[in-house]
């Protein structure tokens, strides 16, 4: 019996009956089930990079993000099919898109790591986490006319003492960069 109740319960979990609050051109509020959440609107998927130079940097990037009225530093990250024209547009390719618009690096492979909710309490968006491999310095980076990115290339062996160093100056550090750790710092290997 206890089965059959889990079941029933997962299945009423699961339903998506959804009103809108509002709407912008991002973002929209929604409420169902007595609850209330974000979702983004005009893309398909997010995509975040870990990325390691060839001279065994990590590859961060720092903007200043409104919300939290802060420079923060992050992975490299962006939406997929969000350009008009490519709403069918592959995790794999806007993953390649995105880490040489921001930071002027091209991967010519990327590898699928994990997929999952960044805050599952306020938004329905999933973050796909790639690593990047093969990388080659194309440009500057610096992101699209609407951004204005720094990039960093930390050595992996003194990113968590520079983070603490970034902190401890009022720079704020995204969580997830903690979670790319993980997977930077793990050997490409023991992944199979």
């Amino acid at each position: 019996m206890g089965e059959n109740m889990l079941e029933k319960n997962e299945t009423k979990e699961t339903t998506r009956d959804i009103a809108i609050l509002g709407s912008g051109r991002h973002i929209r509020l929604v409420k169902g089930r007595r609850w209330e959440w974000a979702e983004r609107i005009n893309a398909t998927g997010i995509v975040l990079i870990v990325a390691v130079t060839p001279d065994d940097e990590l590859i961060l990037i720092e903007q200043f993000r409104p919300p939290v009225d802060a420079r923060v530093i992050e992975l490299p990250a962006g939406l997929a099919g969000d350009i008009p024209g490519t709403e069918n547009e592959a995790l794999e390719i806007a993953a390649i898109r995105e880490l040489e618009e921001e930071t002027g690096y091209r991967a010519t492979e990327m590898q699928r790591l994990t997929s999952g909710p960044p805050s599952a309490g306020i938004t329905s968006e999933l973050i796909t986490f790639f690593r990047a491999g093969d990388l080659v310095r194309t440009g500057d980076g610096g992101g699209d006319e609407h951004e204005s990115i720094q990039v960093h290339r930390i050595k992996r062996n003194s990113v968590h003492h520079w983070l603490q160093e970034q902190e401890s100056n009022g720079v704020m550090v995204d969580n997830k960069v903690y979670a790319g750790l993980y997977w930077a710092l793990m050997p490409q290997d023991s992944e199979q």
